[in-house]
């Protein structure tokens, strides 16, 4: 912990990730013992875990319900799988600037959103098994172009997705800079 945030203001504030603890080690230079890391259960917060795990329920399905609507014939390019992934990488890179650099501190968009729903939407498994089932039925270009083009493709799409995030973020300062005013957030960022 920082020396200014200490007690009950720290636990009310975002909650401590793995990142943001000191490191045990040796003793500072006031003599007193550098502060320990907490076990990981004991940082693990039941909300955090919830929203991933609704998000992940929602995004796999809504993968499945799309594979079930698109189907891929056998020893086609697997244009679903393909649509998904790279849709999840533009929406991710997105919800990224939001999250970042755009709304205020949230505590449970991130893991629902990116964690659990994009997480479990985009599939890195299928997309291996569909180039797995190209190889084996010979079509070893289509497989090529799954394997490379789903890569530039998804590259493609986050670039894409953090230049508009971030084309978002300059027009609301210029907008806030304008009228002097900040803009109110709704439910989802407490």
């Amino acid at each position: 912990m920082r020396a200014n945030e200490s007690g009950p203001e720290r636990e009310s504030r975002e909650p401590t990730y793995i990142s943001d603890a000191e490191p045990r080690g040796e003793p500072e230079r006031g003599g007193d013992p550098a502060p320990t890391r907490e076990p990981f259960r004991s940082r693990l917060r039941k909300g955090v875990l919830a929203a991933v795990t609704l998000g992940g329920v929602l995004g796999g399905s809504a993968r499945y319900v799309l594979g079930l609507m698109f189907p891929t014939p056998r020893g086609t390019f697997p244009l679903t799988t393909f649509a998904i992934n790279v849709s999840g990488a533009f929406l991710l890179a997105l919800l990224l600037v939001y999250v970042l650099e755009i709304w205020p501190p949230t505590r449970y968009v991130r893991p629902f959103a990116g964690v659990g729903f994009l997480g479990a939407f985009t599939t890195f498994s299928t997309w291996m098994v569909d180039t797995d089932h190209l190889l084996g039925h010979g079509h070893y270009a289509v497989a090529a172009f799954n394997v490379f083009g789903s890569l530039f493709a998804g590259l493609a799409a986050t670039v894409l997705g953090l230049a508009i995030g971030r084309m978002t973020l300059a027009r609301r300062v210029r907008l806030t800079t304008q009228h002097g005013r900040a803009h109110r957030y709704g439910w989802w960022v407490r």
